[in-house]
């Protein structure tokens, strides 16, 4: 497993993976804060595509990714991740929203469970989940990251009132 560092506007962004597949991206600061596993190996080679696009999305010019992505899970936290992806970009979907769009509208809690053990946030979008009642809730990388996420893609998404 190779790890990087990618900086951004909302701290540095640790990025893991192999094989050309990223399979991790997390935040500096959070509760879901962390480092490198001691067995990981240091390379900034091996994201350079990653952290192309990752400058491309935090200078208003990229909504989409193109990467490779390899998030482990249980199948039932790949089909959350896989409904996070078709949330679009300046847009915010619902817990309950995404518990219905994976046909299991009672797995709310479950899919809030799941959202909230992405392991490649951002890219897979998470901080576009929010309360029902529209109100920004738990994130990995903290409320103010999240809050920052959301109006800065509102902003380049031609959405922004």
């Amino acid at each position: 497993m190779f790890y990087s560092y990618v900086d951004s506007p909302i701290g540095p962004l640790l990025l893991s993976g192999t094989k050309g597949c990223l399979s991790g991206l997390y935040f500096s600061t959070g509760s879901k804060a962390r480092g490198p596993d001691p067995q990981w190996q240091h390379s900034d080679a091996e994201f350079l595509p990653v952290k192309q696009q990752l400058d491309e999305y935090f200078a208003g010019e990229r909504k989409v990714f193109d990467i490779n992505l390899a998030p482990k899970g249980t199948p039932f936290q790949q089909s959350v991740l896989a409904a996070l992806q078709d949330i679009p970009y300046g847009e915010t979907r619902s817990y309950g929203e995404i518990a219905v769009a994976i046909g299991n509208p009672k797995s709310v809690r479950a899919v809030g469970s799941a959202n909230g053990n992405n392991p490649i946030a951002l890219i897979i979008p998470c901080h576009r989940v929010i309360g029902s009642n529209g109100n920004l809730t738990g994130f990995g990388g903290g409320l103010e990251t999240k809050r920052f996420l959301l109006e800065f893609e509102m902003q380049h998404s031609g959405l922004w009132a």
